[in-house]
C-alpha cells in the first residue's frame, strides 16, 4: 500500500428507526436537523474531522441484499468525551431519564477516567468519559 493516502474518515451506523437514533445523538450534542429524521442516510462532520453517518437497513440492503443485522454482543462502541466527571454523571442521568438504556452506571475507572455506558436505540454501546483530576 506504499504511496497510497488512505485516511480513516467515517463511522457508519445502521439503524432501525432514523428519528429515534438521531434523537439519541442530539442529546449528546450533535447538530442534526429535524428534517434528517425522515432521511434514509444522514451524516455529520465532527469537530475532529471524522464523519458519523446513519443508514437505514433498507439503504444497506439496496446494495447488499443479503445483509443481516448483527445479533449478540457488541462489536464496536462510540465514545463521547465530557468536560468533567459531573458532566459524565449528568449525561448518563439525562439519557436514562429520557428512556434510553443504561448499561453501566457512572464509575471511577482504574485508568483515571469517570466512565459510564449507555446503549443507543439500536443497541450500539456509547461510552461517556472524562479524565479525573490527579
Amino acid at each position: 500500500m506504499a504511496g497510497m493516502a488512505i485516511t480513516f474518515d467515517l463511522v457508519g451506523l445502521v439503524v432501525a428507526d432514523m428519528g429515534a437514533s438521531l434523537a439519541f445523538y442530539r442529546r449528546l450534542g450533535l447538530d442534526l436537523p429535524a428534517e434528517a429524521d425522515k432521511e434514509p442516510h444522514v451524516e455529520v462532520a465532527l469537530p475532529s474531522g471524522l464523519r458519523l453517518a446513519w443508514d437505514t437497513a433498507e439503504v444497506i440492503r439496496s446494495f447488499d441484499p443479503d445483509w443481516v443485522a448483527p445479533s449478540g454482543g457488541h462489536g464496536m462502541s462510540l465514545a463521547f468525551a465530557c468536560t468533567s466527571a459531573a458532566e459524565v454523571d449528568a449525561a448518563y442521568t439525562d439519557l436514562v431519564g429520557a428512556g434510553y438504556r443504561g448499561h453501566k452506571e457512572p464509575w471511577d475507572a482504574f485508568w483515571g477516567q469517570r466512565y459510564a455506558v449507555v446503549l443507543d436505540p439500536d443497541g450500539t454501546v456509547v461510552d461517556l468519559f472524562a479524565t479525573l483530576p490527579d
